[in-house]
């Protein structure tokens, strides 16, 4: 499997600024500086200098293997990061030790989101049933520095991928509480009440991304019928502005899981990054 990792903008051609067999590299997101992306291959943290193309492991310690779920503090100095262990750690973009966050709630939490002032995180809480992982699936959200959660969705059926708005006062995320097995994206004010559906379509549409002034978003879409979010497939990531209208833009690849599950536009707001695979 090749990953190929692209940046673009709204509506320009994609650059390819790095291709490797050697990692199945995973969920791109940019420094607070815009000179380097964050990704996370084979359980651990990636540094990809886009000025010098070198790509280097991020050493971060005292922690479980991670997975692709990871956010850039605002500070521009640390990173949150979901292990395997089912919980989020705190650790500095350039390594060292990791400090726990979550609690001991029973949950398995994989992080998504952070509020623009660094204070809150925003996480999918997991309580699996018999042999359903995602038997209860909700939003929460937890302080940063530690503290304790707020539940936001309370529903039957899967949400995911929360994300804050820009200015701090609504969480995008998908989910399938207006059509269950068909996720659609929605928003819900961070500090709690009524979910507000904002795609209509027949695709499934996951993993919502802010532009940093709000003006725009991208998403990941699947064709009709797909359970979950799983990769290998010929999916599309779709550019809305910020009605939440017909996509200005559908952008076809190959991918799914891993192409774009964290934030992903870079700190001007001009490009994002994401990754396809190929054979």
């Amino acid at each position: 499997m090749i990953s190929q990792v692209f940046t673009t903008s709204i509506s320009g051609e994609p650059e390819l600024v790095l291709e490797t067999h050697h990692l199945h590299l995973e969920a791109p997101n940019w420094t607070r500086d815009g000179r380097a992306l964050v990704l996370n291959g084979d359980g651990v943290l990636w540094r990809f200098d886009l000025a010098t193309n070198s790509l280097d492991r991020i050493p971060v310690s005292d922690v479980p293997e991670l997975n692709n779920d990871h956010v850039l503090a605002p500070d521009g100095e640390h990173v949150f990061v979901s292990a395997a262990d089912g919980h989020i750690y705190r650790a500095r973009l350039t390594g060292g030790r990791a400090t726990r966050v979550t609690n001991d709630t029973g949950r398995l939490h994989f992080l998504h989101g952070i509020s623009p002032d660094g204070a809150a995180l925003a996480y999918v809480g997991l309580e699996p049933e018999g042999g359903n992982l995602w038997a209860r699936a909700n939003i929460f959200t937890i302080p940063s520095q530690g503290g304790p959660d707020l539940q936001l969705t309370s529903g039957t059926t899967p949400a995911d991928g929360c994300e804050f708005s820009p200015d701090g006062s609504w969480i995008y995320f998908n989910t399938e509480e207006f059509s269950p097995g068909h996720a659609q994206i929605a928003r819900i004010p961070a500090m709690g009440g009524d979910a507000e559906q904002l795609t209509f379509d027949e695709r499934v549409n996951w993993f919502p991304h802010l532009s940093p002034d709000g003006t725009a978003a991208v998403y990941l879409s699947y064709p009709p019928g797909t359970l979950g979010h799983p990769g290998g497939l010929d999916v599309e990531l779709c550019v809305v502005a910020d009605d939440w209208t017909e996509p200005v833009r559908r952008l076809p690849l190959w991918g799914g899981q891993g192409t774009i599950n964290v934030p992903s536009w870079s700190p001007t707001g001009e490009r994002f990054a994401y990754v396809a695979y190929t054979e």
